[in-house]
């Protein structure tokens, strides 16, 4: 298409949708062009969109002026089916949200926005769950897993979404809807678009009187199967209807857009049992797969010898694994049951099946949580562990293929046979071994003609040996998208692959809609568009662009996801290394704000990554990298005078309040703003959730009724207020006038423990402020000065270390290293002062946000305890992720924590009017954000505590 092309579309378009949500920008294209699959387009615009009207706005206009369209929802797709170079649809983040229960879980409706798992919370309380459940459900969108017929691993056939479908809305090429769950839709797109419909069941027909395709097609969806269309639809259902919405399942964006969808539930038992099943070969593993197929089994994943001695070295890896030998496989066996006397009939018959098979030792089935965990973790450890170690500038590749259960332990060595063809070394084999998927994971250099034609060349053993030898599934799960296009007549035959052709024409007669994917007439379009991947900084070259990070980051709906940060620095490496210097630097000056400015650092992407990386380490050394000598200095300057500033913070809060007494909401609201703006936003603006200056911190509790002796009498504990407690105290707005540090005199004494403030406590800083904003040096220096005093303090480890900010916890602990035991305020509350406290829950209901470094100590729990015993009820709201205020990026960059909290008002009950968390800053932002009070922990349970 010309430039002009998309001009007009464009032009055309602003009168539809805002241009902030319209780009066309090298940085945003590239970013929100990239997926997790191996090939690489950027598209010359993005649009997101926030509704169904908007997806057929641009349809019809995309047709008028004959320009392609691919939409895309999480971008975890591997088959490079949601790439593109002409106009890319992306799913604004926070729309397509809707959803609807019926009949008690029986069946749910949904919108392409939602997150698979978050489909499964909506139902857990049912005891029901969505049936397909992919590696990436945590990730993957509901709109990709139809569109792709995602299964998983206990997924099967029988509860992917071809099979539990009950309805759908599609958007069709020519921008007309049809709801196949409404007569009246249905009536109206049968007169509007009759020819569609008679022509699917003119091709019904002539399939289901060609015996032998009928046959062949049965045989095929026998196996998981995403390669080429859903077939099945033809020989499955009579009624046209019936057949499109089946069509649609699978079809990768190519047919329609899916903008709803119905899905029959499946139950999700609660009681489940798992065993580590080991055997002396693949052959016997083979065997026990093809007994197990008829028994009560869940799931059952193969895993080879390469695969297992991979994570072996893992910590919380069974020690066995090591003393396997080179031939050893084993089956991850999962079991389930709706009461705990069902699961236990079922162990105990797969458990005599088992018995007949070749073993090295026993089945041991183990329904203890952490050891089903631990073992679960060997399987979900395969991916990650062969992207951990490839070298820098290659690509990891999964492979899906399926072959018949009778043939996959020949199937399986002659995978192996290929790896060693062709110098595959690293290559692990795992997989659903029920329906005889295989996932095969290698490493590839894309970067000479060589390695492109090593690939090249096992691409195609791969898809004779199994797709023509054992007439198995080039795409058991994955789909096609362009990966495996080149190869869908081989696997289909002609008349399969015509028969194709002649849906793709029924539903986009232009070939408008993802156009190249499924079906391409490029023999070698497999090996074109081959994303690069060149090193760019050690922190991340690991990363292998799955996007599995992107739910959980705060500025996801306001620039760009840590995924996306990544692929923008490698496109800057990408250009230093082509010698394209100047290019390089406006690339970087692009990077200030989107990738920089807006990053929260606060690490929650590394709990999301399959190999653990921490995209705000890299942010933060991009924030060093800009600083010069003059800003290090300043940095080191406050360092040195932090008690000054804290004083003068002090001050200024206390001055607000004083002007918010005297000017009033609207008036100092007023004010504020204007001189934020003649600050550049240094200066924040207020709102009545700011807090009033804190007390000045002193070497001894204040608020105590108590003698020393007697509230030592459990103990000591070594108290550091952190900076934003000796600062900060409650809400301008706020009923309650105590500050954090009188509420935890008031816990301690109640549960007679005495606190230990360390001298001159005003100059001490756990360094976060330094290092978040990058000034390693700094932060270095604050963090050795509070160790030094806390270890004096607490006369070298005697004593506990409690810091009521869990921010600033975790980065002690991270730093530190004397043995101290540190804690914050919900730790330190549940395993010292509980056992003391008599409880006594409030009637109303409370919210509750788990902040970032919660989680990262494992403390979700901790607060979810100690919330429940001091409300009847509580309420977590959907997203898990950071709240973005960031420290102090709430009052510099707000629209960091507006952009992360866009949800959290709409989802907290009316009856709820106030909330817990453990971080001062936070709490700000969630009571801004959701009109409610939100106070620290201590709060609550000193007001429900005697």
């Amino acid at each position: 298409m010309t430039t002009t092309n998309y001009d007009t579309f464009c032009d055309s378009l602003s009168e539809r949708i805002p241009e902030s949500r319209v780009f066309r920008d090298e940085l945003h294209c590239l970013t929100y062009g990239t997926d997790a699959s191996f090939y690489r387009l950027i598209p010359k615009v993005v649009v997101k969109v926030v509704d169904e009207a908007e997806v057929v706005n641009v349809l019809r206009l995309a047709r008028q002026n004959n320009i392609s369209v691919t939409f895309r929802a999480a971008g975890t797709s591997l088959s490079g089916q949601s790439v593109t170079d002409s106009v890319l649809v992306v799913l604004e983040g926070d729309s397509w949200r809707k959803f609807t229960i019926h009949e008690a879980g029986q069946r749910i409706t949904l919108q392409p926005g939602i997150i698979g798992a978050q489909a499964n919370k909506y139902l857990a309380p049912l005891g029901r769950k969505i049936g397909p459940d992919p590696a990436s459900i945590a990730t993957a969108k509901i709109g990709g897993i139809a569109a792709n017929n995602a299964s998983g691993m206990c997924c099967g056939t029988a509860h992917n979404s071809y099979r539990t479908l009950a309805g759908m809305r599609v958007v069709f090429a020519d921008g007309m809807v049809l709801d196949t769950r409404d007569e009246k839709s249905r009536e109206y797109f049968a007169q509007s678009h009759g020819e569609l419909l008679q022509g699917l069941s003119e091709l019904a027909k002539k399939v289901q009187s060609d015996k032998a395709l009928s046959e062949k097609i049965r045989h095929k969806f026998r196996l998981k199967n995403t390669t080429g269309y859903s077939l099945n639809a033809l020989v499955d259902y009579e009624q046209p209807i019936d057949i499109l919405e089946h069509l649609m399942i699978g079809s990768e964006g190519t047919l329609g857009f899916i903008s709803e969808i119905t899905y029959n539930t499946v139950p999700d038992y609660a009681n489940k049992a798992t065993a580590l099943v080991l055997f002396p070969n693949i052959e016997d593993a083979c065997n026990a797969v093809a007994a197990l197929k008829s028994e009560p089994v869940d799931a059952v994943e193969l895993m080879d010898r390469a695969g297992l001695r991979s994570v072996q070295d893992k910590p919380g890896m069974p020690e066995r694994l090591k003393t396997l030998d080179n031939e050893a496989a084993a089956l991850l066996i999962d079991v389930r049951g709706g009461s705990a006397d069902a699961l236990t009939a079922r162990i105990v018959e797969v458990q005599q099946c088992l018995s007949g098979q070749n073993l090295l030792m026993p089945a041991e089935f183990s329904t203890d949580p952490a050891e089903y965990t631990r073992l679960w973790n060997i399987r979900k450890g395969l991916f990650p562990a062969v992207g951990a170690v490839r070298e820098k500038g290659t690509t990891v590749i999964i492979e899906d293929v399926a072959f018949p259960i009778e043939s996959l332990a020949r199937g399986t060595r002659e995978l192996q046979a290929l790896f060693e063809k062709y110098h595959y070394n690293e290559a692990i084999i795992f997989g659903h071994a029920l329906e005889g998927n295989l996932h095969f994971v290698f490493t590839q250099d894309f970067s000479t003609q060589a390695e492109v034609d090593r690939y090249a060349g096992f691409m195609h053993d791969v898809a004779e040996l199994v797709a023509v030898k054992y007439g198995g599934s080039l795409k058991a799960e994955h789909g096609t998208g362009r990966n495996m296009a080149p190869f869908v007549e081989m696997e289909w035959g002609k008349d399969a692959y015509q028969l194709m052709w002649s849906l793709k024409h029924l539903f986009d007669p232009e070939n408008l809609l993802n156009p190249g994917v499924i079906l391409n007439e490029d023999a070698d379009i497999h090996l074109k568009n081959l994303k690069p991947m060149p090193a760019a900084n050690d922190l991340v070259d690991r990363c292998i662009e799955c996007g599995f990070c992107e739910p959980i980051c705060p500025s996801r709906h306001l620039t760009l996801t840590p995924r996306q940060r990544i692929v923008a620095v490698r496109e800057q490496a990408r250009l230093l290394a082509d010698g394209q210097d100047e290019a390089a630097k406006t690339w970087a000056k692009s990077l200030d704000y989107d990738a920089i400015d807006t990053c929260a650092v606060d690490g929650l992407c590394a709990t999301r990554c399959p190999v653990e990386i921490n995209t705000g380490e890299l942010m933060r050394e991009l924030r060093t990298d800009r600083h010069g000598d003059l800003s290090a200095k300043i940095a080191s300057g406050v360092q040195k005078n932090m008690a000054p500033i804290t004083a003068a913070t002090r001050m200024g809060l206390k001055s607000a309040n004083l002007a918010y007494k005297a000017l009033g909401e609207s008036g100092l609201s007023k004010v504020s703003r204007g001189m934020s703006k003649v600050s550049a936003g240094h200066i924040p603006t207020w709102h009545p959730y700011m807090p009033r200056g804190a007390d000045k911190a002193t070497a001894a509790v204040t608020g105590s009724s108590h003698s020393n002796s007697v509230a030592a009498s459990n103990g000591k504990v070594v108290y550091f207020p952190a900076c934003v407690t000796r600062s900060m105290g409650s809400s301008v707005n706020d009923s309650e006038s105590r500050d954090l540090k009188t509420v935890m005199a008031s816990l301690l004494d109640k549960a007679g423990f005495e606190a230990i403030i360390p001298d001159k406590v005003d100059k001490l800083c756990c360094g976060m402020p330094f290092a978040s904003k990058g000034y390693p040096e700094a932060a270095e220096q604050s963090s050795k000065q509070l160790e030094m005093m806390l270890w004096e303090a607490s006369e070298q480890g005697k004593y506990p270390v409690l810091c009521d900010t869990s921010p600033c916890t975790l980065r002690m602990i991270e730093q530190f290293e004397k043995p101290l035991k540190l804690l914050e305020t919900a730790g330190f509350i549940e395993q010292y002062l509980l056992p003391h406290l008599s409880i006594t829950p409030k009637p109303e209901p409370m919210a509750l946000h788990i902040t970032c470094s919660a989680r990262k100590m494992g403390l979700d729990n901790t607060l979810r305890h100690l919330t429940k015993l001091c409300a009847e009820s509580v309420f977590e709201p959907e997203e898990e992720g950071c709240c973005g205020f960031a420290g102090d990026k709430g009052f510099s960059v707000p629209e960091l924590n507006a952009a992360s909290l866009s949800r959290l008002k709409q989802q907290i009950p009316e009856n709820c009017a106030t909330g817990v968390s453990n971080s001062r800053t936070c709490e700000i932002g969630l009571s801004l954000h959701s009109g409610r009070q939100y106070r620290s922990i201590a709060y609550l349970v000193d007001e429900c505590s005697v």
